[in-house]
């Protein structure tokens, strides 16, 4: 498999797993807020991904994984915060916090290497 279709696997479980685990929090204003922030962070992630590898320019990949960076890190705060209000276990969050730093890390490095000369 190459980088970028393992990427784009990797985005999507990452965007299934945050779905999975607030779908069986209780409805409540709070909740209902933070779930679809979140949702709509990680899933951005996995949809702005998939663009990168069909860009048509170096310029367009680099902008668009800019996004991806930028939604990765809205999907860490939101993590912070669910992680704050304890709504889920703490097994579930270290397992969506070690996944979306790891995801953090390799499209920051990939962005920094995309903005070189």
């Amino acid at each position: 498999m190459d980088y970028n279709q393992m990427f784009r696997e990797r985005t999507k479980n990452f965007s299934i797993l945050v779905i999975k685990s607030l779908s069986s929090l209780p409805y409540s204003d709070d909740v209902s807020v933070i779930r679809k922030q979140i949702i709509r962070s990680s899933t951005s992630v996995t949809a702005n991904y998939r663009t990168v590898s069909r860009t048509r320019s170096e310029k367009e990949r680099f902008a668009k994984l800019c996004i991806v960076v930028e939604e990765i890190d809205e999907t860490q705060l939101w993590l912070e915060i669910i992680e704050e209000l304890k709504y889920l276990s703490s097994d579930t969050m270290i397992l969506l916090k070690s996944e979306c730093e790891e995801l953090v890390k390799v499209m920051t490095r990939y962005k920094f290497k995309l903005s070189q000369p």
